[in-house]
């Protein structure tokens, strides 16, 4: 047994001249799944994928901890078919065990779906003859869709974010979708998973939630397409409005996953996924945007 500086180590553990053990012992995770895409046709918001962050995660050493960054939800298409107009869910996203779940998709005129609006964050309730009611989140993860106000108009309502539900809007504005979460994993206080804002009538769309929602469009004038989700963030995409217009629907933003411990620790004996790897503030901090892994 050697003692250096007051800490112990084992015949057993590699140390590399004064970075510490190679091994650390619990590491500090974000995961955030794929946003749900817009409705197409004066539809809601597309919510959120999940958002899933805690510390104390237990590692080993030479086990691989797989990655998977879920890619964002497509958006719905701008026709008259209803099966074609929801957005779609966004993709689920991983680290080790953990799973965040992919944002539901923005509903369009004339129905619902729950297994297509429902997720992480619920997408926004799409309008038309009746209002329709925004899809759910996950307790843990997201919220609630919102379900917009009818009143004549053909608004639709915004998609749930990470830190709050997505607004109702009126009959004639988009509702906001819902804020995200920040995250200061990174080293910089960061907004994530945001819901993606409903599709205006004759006044705007509603505007996506921060972390990375994308704006709805309008039936205008001007007539405007929905904005998709930000990359790597989890947003929602905005909803587009009247498939006549030509207009089309904002896709889910893919998600992200990012992990950190203390740098008294080695780097991780290997990698893939090409993670950009950083070290400040006293952490190593791993950020993946595609999928990949991490062995200790």
């Amino acid at each position: 047994m050697q003692i250096s500086s007051g800490i112990v180590f084992t015949s057993g553990l590699s140390i590399t001249g004064s970075d510490g053990p190679s091994v650390t012992p619990t590491v500090e995770y974000l995961v955030v799944a794929g946003g749900g895409g817009g409705g197409g046709y004066y539809g809601g918001g597309g919510g959120a994928g999940g958002f899933r962050t805690a510390s104390g995660f237990a590692v080993s050493s030479g086990v691989a901890l797989s990655v998977t960054v879920g890619s964002g939800g497509a958006a719905g298409t701008a026709s008259s078919s209803s099966p074609t107009n929801y957005g779609f869910v966004g993709n689920d996203s991983t680290f080790s065990s953990v799973t965040s779940t992919g944002g539901g998709g923005g509903s369009s005129y004339p129905g619902g779906s729950s297994t297509k609006q429902n997720g992480g964050s619920g997408g926004g309730g799409g309008s038309g003859s009746g209002p329709i009611a925004g899809g759910t989140g996950i307790a843990g993860q997201g919220n609630a869709g919102g379900t917009p106000t009818n009143g004549g108009g053909y608004a639709a309502a915004g998609g749930g974010g990470a830190g709050a539900v997505g607004s109702s809007g009126n009959q004639f504005n988009g509702g906001i979708g819902g804020t995200g979460s920040v995250s200061s994993i990174s080293g910089t206080a960061t907004y994530y998973a945001g819901g993606g804002g409903g599709s205006g009538y004759t006044a705007p769309g509603g505007d996506g939630g921060a972390g990375g929602g994308g704006k709805g469009g309008n039936y205008g004038p001007p007539n405007i397409d929905g904005i998709s989700g930000t990359v790597n963030t989890g947003g929602g995409g905005g909803g587009a409005t009247d498939y006549v217009l030509g207009k089309i629907a904002g896709a889910g933003g893919s998600g992200i996953v990012i992990i950190r411990y203390a740098d008294t620790y080695q780097l991780a004996s290997s990698t893939t996924g090409s993670p950009t790897i950083t070290t400040a503030g006293g952490y190593r901090v791993y950020q993946w945007t595609s999928s990949g892994s991490i062995t200790f």
